[in-house]
């Protein structure tokens, strides 16, 4: 089962099909889709509704997703793991409203830190557009570190775009960040094995 984690103002949980509604709500916004490589647009909710039913609750580490939901306000936005080329590849989203408040940040440190307790996985691939500057903001934060360009498909945007490509390996995530490989705490918790009804 995908895990529940809690952290100080988000639960990341499984995906479900009442999270349709949100979802193409928020992609439904070329500068929320026009950040995404496979997110087509005008987004609708059929598009939601057909990627949730592809989601499955047992999944490898490098299979697992999340829904991010925020304390008082519900479903926020994606991140999950997907394997590309033998490799963890970390993707994410947040909902425009909920932008410059430092939650998706809270989110991928939650993500990865469990991915790496999870995993034997030496490193976590990602990327961003060369114009998502605060994505990359995100990441650098983390402690990703860019290891090349390359061009890649959005196709909200219907272009080939240059893309930034990052990783963060499992040793520079635990020298940056010691206590990560400690045990959860009160705000930082993992329900292995459970997910919100």
């Amino acid at each position: 089962m995908t895990p529940t984690l809690l952290t100080e103002r988000l639960i990341l949980r499984t995906p479900q099909m009442g999270d349709a509604e949100p979802i193409a709500r928020y992609l439904n916004d070329i500068e929320v889709a026009g950040n995404l490589a496979r997110v087509p647009f005008p987004y609708h909710l059929s598009d939601a509704q057909a990627w949730l039913a592809t989601q499955q609750a047992s999944q490898a580490p490098n299979q697992t997703s999340f829904s991010i939901e925020l304390a008082g306000t519900g479903y926020v936005g994606h991140i999950g793991f997907q394997p590309q080329g033998g490799h963890a590849i970390l993707g994410y989203w947040l909902g425009k409203p909920h932008w410059g408040r430092g939650i998706m940040t809270e989110a991928a440190f939650a993500a990865v830190r469990w991915f790496f307790k999870a995993s034997e996985a030496a490193a976590i691939h990602s990327g961003v557009f060369h114009f998502n500057t605060a994505s990359l903001a995100i990441q650098r934060q983390l402690g990703f570190t860019e290891t090349g360009r390359s061009v890649l498909l959005c196709l909200a945007r219907g272009a080939e775009l240059e893309h930034i490509d990052t990783q963060l390996t499992r040793a520079r995530f635990q020298q940056r960040w010691p206590a990560a490989s400690q045990a959860a705490s009160a705000t930082d918790q993992v329900l292995e094995g459970t997910s919100k009804a």
